[in-house]
Formats: C-alpha cells, sequence, structure tokens
C-alpha cells in the first residue's frame, strides 16, 4: 500500500485515540459503583505539597490524561505532515518515522500493561503502519 496512505490511516487511527481517549477521561471524576467514587473523591480531596505547588493524586491523573491527548495529538500531526512531505526529505522521514514507531511500540505497550486492550490494540496497529510505511520510505531509495 502506498505510504502516504498508510501514514494517514495510522494518523487517523491516533486522532480516532484522542477522542476517545479525550471524552473517557473526561467523565473520570464521576463512577456508578460507590467504592470506585469514595476513592475519587480521597484522590482529589487532600492536596500535597510538591515542587512549589499543592496538588492532589487526582490532579495528576488528570493531568497525565491531558497530557497524552497532547501528544497524541502531536502524533497524528507528524504523521499527517510526513505523509504530505515524504519525497522532500526520504532520510529524515524515514528517521522520523523510525522514531515513532518505537514511541508507539513503547505508548501500547504501556497500554497494555496499565490500561485495556482496545487503547493498546489501537496504538499498536498505528505503530504497525507506521513501521511498514518507514520500511517502504527505506526500500524506495
Amino acid at each position: 500500500m502506498n505510504v502516504k496512505i498508510l501514514l494517514r490511516i495510522a494518523s487517523g487511527l491516533l486522532i480516532f485515540h484522542l477522542i476517545a481517549h479525550t471524552l473517557g477521561h473526561s467523565g473520570w471524576k464521576r463512577a456508578e459503583e460507590p467504592l470506585k467514587q469514595e476513592i475519587i473523591n480521597k484522590m482529589i480531596g487532600h492536596k500535597f505539597p510538591f515542587m512549589g505547588a499543592e496538588r492532589s493524586m487526582g490532579d495528576y491523573y488528570e493531568g497525565y490524561g491531558y497530557a497524552s491527548t497532547v501528544a497524541l495529538a502531536f502524533m497524528a500531526v507528524v504523521l499527517w505532515l510526513i505523509s504530505g512531505a515524504i519525497n522532500t526529505n526520504k532520510e529524515l522521514s524515514y528517521r522520523i518515522l523510525l522514531s515513532l514507531s518505537l514511541a508507539l511500540l513503547f505508548w501500547g505497550g504501556i497500554e497494555a500493561l496499565y490500561f485495556f486492550p482496545f487503547a493498546a490494540s489501537i496504538t499498536l496497529l498505528a505503530c504497525l503502519l507506521t513501521l511498514i510505511s518507514a520500511v517502504q520510505l527505506r526500500g524506495n531509495k
């Protein structure tokens, strides 16, 4: 398959992932199960001093969630930009795609270990498409 198409599909997967992640994460403070809500209340209820700021464990959790949204958006944009510029500098495109493949591999692994299979499968599929694109780009030198 065409490298440009593969990269745009990978970018689209990451955009889907970021939308689903953001929607899912935005409601994390509300739970149906009483025990889960009690734990959430404890996470957001007490703030601790850290590096000149007062933050709760919930603040850290929420911040990491939003940071993940930004990172997913950035990776999606990079894939889209490279898909339109692969003929400009193939060597640089190859290196970026290889690096991004590795980052997506680790990201997907972390999702598999700490989150859930659906999120991991989307990221790992984007990783695979990005890696295939890099290999095809390298072969078209």
